[in-house]
């Protein structure tokens, strides 16, 4: 008799095995008709799966987090049963949950198009109308494989295939399809009404170029139309936040087929670009870090030794000279501990902290690449920090000030920080990893920092705490990272003299605040939708003038706030000022000055911003010491 003990504490008894479902009709008409699933012992199940001893449970609804993905997937079901009653022979392959939606990988003969797209969402639509019930049975390896090969699905076979240990398996029947899944599911189509789909793209077989390509429909699924609708319109933003278009729209950057992953700087985005690093720069010499250059192409022996070339080759470009084979590099770290190792260093000397605007290439896959936020050549704010295990707590939280420093210059408030630790399979002594995680969790406390402790997650080399911005849509971009490591420094050879004279390893401190300059340029354009503060704005004020008689003053204007170390461009075409006006405010420049004879004769310039508000006539002094306020304040003015 199953005594089932819920989350508030209360208990209810049963004389005989009982379902999910069940426990939740004994409770009320109202929970029973919400249920999709439960979690029985802290194990989500099936709303249909019986219990037949004492447990504890909790009843999963589409108000749960849990709930959200079991519809997800249920969803991502939903699209085989459309694409297998409108299109017969197309093979399904696997339909897993993502961020905020799912995926189906699907094999057929020809690409889907837009069009295959709408029609394959509206016959989900037409069944979910149906409201029948989703049906699981547990059935035998034997009779699974001959059910996936009677319907000639070749891929879930191979995937029965990968599971040789599994003697039963859960199969999910819509009617006549029928999916496999570990599960739970939705008991009844009637929980997906709030879907849609999203996208379609290419993927191949087990994510591996080598094999055949697959296509990939994406959806998205919410616990209801409100949910749904304000998802629509998130996408909506980010799509007119595209940081591919606004780039081109602003002259930014271009990449193109010759040089995949490769970005094209323009003008104005090589001006921005140049300006996160002068700033970073100035910061990192503000806090102690020595800025060094190392090599690009580098012998593979030094790969071999740091461990990359048996872990990492197939993400490395490698070429051949003379006989030997070198590699570009990923990273920077190897070459950053060859310079550690010119000399011996004294236990005096640290901490030592070496910086490196590293410029590393990755062969990243061609479906991977998106325009400037995922590439294969890019720019780190590198820099590694060598100390003694007795300085890690210091050195970390030090590192931990900065990066919140940064990011609130940026603009930055909402920073997401997860703490991982020691992996199953490690190197290092549990009392070095101890000392590791205590010194970071105490760092963070230190700074008053919540962070999300994500156990087992770590390197096998040492624990790491990932610093993650969310911006103006709610997205989630993982930038900073600080990662202990106790291997590298061993493996190459890296070694102090400490205070009573033996050799000792230093613990390194892999850090970065932007991550790469690439990502973190797409991140702020999509963040400001171009319109960046004044600090950041490749130019930052523009001078028109209204007729040919004001031209030699704008210039004189442009000429002295250059010379004033701001960025400004003149204006002088034979247009109308309300088109010059509308043209520089669509480019975003922060400040429109404007030089008509009144101007002249004052010695003033009439002063807008590009969101339209009229500051004004004033003297160029005064402009100039507003800019400089402005520009000061750097992206704090949108925190304050």
């Amino acid at each position: 008799m199953p005594t089932i003990t819920l989350p508030d504490g209360s208990q209810r008894s049963f004389d005989h095995p009982v379902s999910v479902a069940e426990v939740a009709a004994s409770i009320g008409a109202g929970l029973a008709k919400a249920t999709l699933a439960g979690k029985v012992n802290g194990k989500l199940v099936d709303a249909c799966d019986v219990i037949d001893g004492d447990a504890t449970l909790q009843i999963i609804t589409p108000k749960d987090e849990e709930g959200l993905e079991i519809i997800r997937h249920s969803c991502a079901h939903l699209v085989g049963h459309a694409v297998k009653q409108l299109y017969p022979t197309a093979r399904m392959v696997i339909g897993p949950v993502i961020d905020e939606g799912f995926y189906y990988d699907i094999a057929y003969e020809r690409p889907f198009t837009p069009e295959d797209v709408t029609a394959i969402e509206q016959r989900m639509q037409q069944l979910i109308e149906k409201d029948y019930d989703v049906i699981k049975k547990v059935t035998p390896r034997a009779e699974v494989i001959e059910v996936f090969k009677a319907r000639g699905e070749d891929y879930k076979l191979r995937l029965v295939e990968d599971m040789p240990n599994e003697q039963a398996m859960g199969l999910y029947y819509h009617e006549e399809y029928v999916d496999m899944c570990r599960g739970p599911h939705v008991p009844n189509t009637r929980f997906l009404k709030s879907f849609k789909l999203t996208k379609l793209s290419g993927a191949y077989w087990r994510g591996d170029a080598k094999n055949e390509q697959l296509q990939r429909v994406y959806g998205t699924a919410w616990a209801d139309k409100k949910q749904l609708a304000a998802y629509i319109q998130r996408i909506e933003e980010a799509e007119k936040r595209d940081h591919r278009k606004i780039g081109k729209r602003l002259g930014l950057f271009h990449t193109q087929e010759e040089a995949p992953g490769m970005v094209f700087w323009h003008p104005n985005g090589w001006t921005l670009y140049q300006v996160l690093e002068q700033y970073m720069r100035k910061v990192q010499r503000d806090n102690g870090y020595l800025e060094i250059k190392t090599p690009q192409v580098v012998d593979r022996s030094l790969w071999e030794k740091s461990g990359h070339w048996a872990n990492y080759a197939e993400n490395m470009f490698t070429t051949e000279s003379e006989s030997r084979d070198y590699a570009i590099k990923p990273m920077n770290c190897p070459c950053h501990v060859q310079v550690f190792n010119q000399g011996l260093k004294s236990y005096r000397e640290l901490p030592l902290r070496l910086a490196e605007f590293g410029a590393c290439h990755r062969n990243e896959p061609s479906g991977a690449l998106h325009g400037i936020m995922r590439v294969r050549g890019f720019t780190q704010d590198d820099a590694h920090i060598f100390c003694t295990e007795d300085q890690m707590q210091a050195e970390s939280a030090a590192f931990i000030k900065l990066t919140m420093d940064v990011y609130a210059d940026f603009g930055f408030k909402d920073i997401e920080m997860k703490l991982s630790t020691r992996p199953e399979k490690r190197v290092g002594s549990d009392e070095l990893w101890d000392r590791a995680e205590n010194a970071l969790a105490a760092a963070l406390d230190s700074a008053g920092l919540p962070y999300d402790l994500q156990p087992g997650e770590g390197a096998f080399y040492g624990p790491k705490i990932e610093f993650s911005l969310k911006d103006c849509l709610g997205r989630v971009w993982q930038c900073g990272t600080l990662q202990l490591d106790f291997n590298l420094p061993i493996r190459l050879g890296a070694e102090y003299v400490s205070e009573d004279n033996s050799r000792k390893h230093p613990v390194m401190l892999h850090r970065a605040i932007l991550g790469s300059f690439e990502r973190f340029v797409g991140i702020l354009i999509e963040h400001y939708e171009g319109a960046f503060p004044a600090w950041l704005a490749p130019t930052q004020a523009v001078v028109m003038n209204i007729t040919d008689k004001q031209a030699d003053f704008a210039l004189e204007v442009e000429k002295t706030l250059n010379q004033s170390g701001f960025r400004a461009k003149s204006d002088l075409r034979n247009e109308k000022i309300g088109f010059k006006i509308r043209e520089h405010t669509l480019l975003k420049v922060p400040y429109l000055l404007v030089i008509g004879d009144r101007e002249v004769e004052m010695q003033t310039v009439a002063v807008r911003t590009r969101e339209g508000e009229d500051l004004g006539s004033m003297p160029l002094t005064q402009f100039s010491e507003f800019l400089a306020q402005a520009v000061s304040r750097r992206g704090r003015q949108d925190l304050e």
